[in-house]
């Protein structure tokens, strides 16, 4: 990968490469997105070091409840105990390594490995092994033989996380300004609880991970990408993302940006503008969350849900919530659900109805942004321009009131956001 014509990697100590020279303030070099050693790096000192999103509680509602999942390359089984607590186990034998767990989700209180028979409790425990006078009976080898836990495990309004660092920032910190947008998400609800029950598409594609964190907050793309879909359907979504928009764009911090759209809902004033509809189409929804909420309930219609994205995997898009699964340098799995607001039955179906016709098996934005992530790959693998241009928005970037770096709707604010934090774990010792 060569940088700036030399022909030659800028490396640091054991060959690892040089991010600084790869990374700068306003530009990305190509090869971050194509080199296998880079993604290698990724796995050790992003997906295994920092806090990653593993699956909702909603999905393990009951004790016994399973699913599989992933940290990086890492097979985990999110189960709920007896005890009622959220565990995270690698899914292997400690015995021979097989896979303990087949199927994708389910309810059991135990794991059976099929190659020798060996069994867990749901918690991670060793707890029968045939023949076991080959290990000199029982109670010789079950503590020291358990499943592989995840060390961290939080959550946060019902969103689970995992870390396989046993040190470090705990999620509080690693959240920090994005759980906001968690928490209005969750105020949608009359009951204040998300739920992420509609079952996952998975959507495999051959880009890099990084190129789908990027995309999800560029505000640049949609009147182009999504022109047609906006033409088509009469969505005033397109009109949001332009230099006349009073949107932003907003760096987070610690990776996280967001496209703040409240500044267009609040100029219209019009609850439930944001979902595409009228209050008086969805009555039994308004009607309970003025319930719930009184007065502040016009203020939550009107603002409607958050677009975030919150390094490196979990990205909400008002009414989906989508997951990054990385593979290699150049494929990933996107995975996408319906967002289910408890106490909201009649929001839900069109949620789900939505959600189908845009990220679908035939949905049309999925497939307008899956096409233009393959395309860039394709296009980072070429020998020139060595360099991605970030310096979109840069000259009129400010600082808000809570201290936050914004841009105009579709500056190029967040990504430059997220490659600062990236750059900070890369560069880590």
């Amino acid at each position: 990968m060569p940088v700036d014509g030399s022909g030659q990697v800028p490396v640091l100590a054991a060959d690892r490469p040089d991010y600084r020279r790869l990374i700068e303030r306003a530009r990305v070099h190509s090869s971050v997105y194509t080199d296998p050693q880079i993604f290698a790096d990724e796995l050790a000192r992003i997906w295994y070091r920092t806090w990653v999103f593993v699956g909702h509680a909603s999905e393990v509602a009951q004790p016994g409840d399973y699913i599989r999942t992933t940290i990086g390359l890492q097979d985990v089984i999110m189960a709920r105990g007896t005890d009622g607590r959220v565990h995270l186990l690698l899914n292997r034998c400690a015995h021979r390594g097989n896979l303990v767990c087949e199927a994708q989700r389910g309810n059991a209180k135990s794991f059976r490995c099929p190659y020798h028979g060996w069994t867990y409790r749901n918690t991670g425990e060793l707890i029968g092994f045939p023949f076991n006078q080959g290990y000199g009976g029982k109670g010789t080898i079950e503590a020291e033989l358990s499943l592989a836990r995840v060390p961290r495990v939080a959550e946060y309004q019902g969103f689970v996380f995992g870390s396989l660092a046993p040190d470090g920032p705990d999620l509080a910190e690693h959240l920090g300004e994005a759980a906001r947008e968690l928490d209005r998400l969750a105020r949608l609800s009359p009951e204040g609880r998300v739920e992420l029950t509609a079952g996952w598409l998975r959507h495999r594609t051959r880009a890099n991970w990084k190129l789908l964190a990027e995309n999800e907050t560029d505000g640049y793309h949609p009147q182009f990408v999504h022109g047609s879909i906006f033409s088509v359907t009469g969505s005033p979504i397109g009109a949001l993302y332009s230099d006349k928009s009073a949107a932003v764009t907003r760096s987070l911090g610690r990776g996280h940006s967001e496209n703040d759209l409240r500044p267009e809902f609040r100029k219209a004033g019009e609850p439930m503008r944001w979902f595409g509809t009228t209050a008086d189409r969805v009555p039994a929804y308004a009607a309970a969350m003025r319930a719930a909420h009184g007065p502040a309930a016009e203020r939550i219609l009107i603002e409607g849900a958050p677009h975030v994205m919150i390094f490196p995997n979990l990205f909400v898009a008002e009414i989906q919530v989508f997951v990054i699964q990385p593979l290699s340098a150049g494929e990933c799995v996107q995975h996408s659900t319906a967002v289910q607001l408890a106490g909201a039955p009649e929001l839900n179906r069109r949620m789900v109805s939505q959600s189908v016709g845009s990220v679908g098996p035939a949905g049309m934005l999925l497939a307008d942004d899956t096409e233009m992530y393959e395309r860039n790959q394709r296009g980072v693998a070429m020998l020139a321009p060595e360099w991605l241009d970030l310096r979109r928005g840069l000259a009129r970037e400010r600082i808000d009131e809570r201290g936050l770096r914004i841009g105009g709707a579709t500056d190029e604010t967040g990504m430059r956001g997220f490659w600062q934090h990236y750059l900070s774990l890369m560069e880590g010792a």
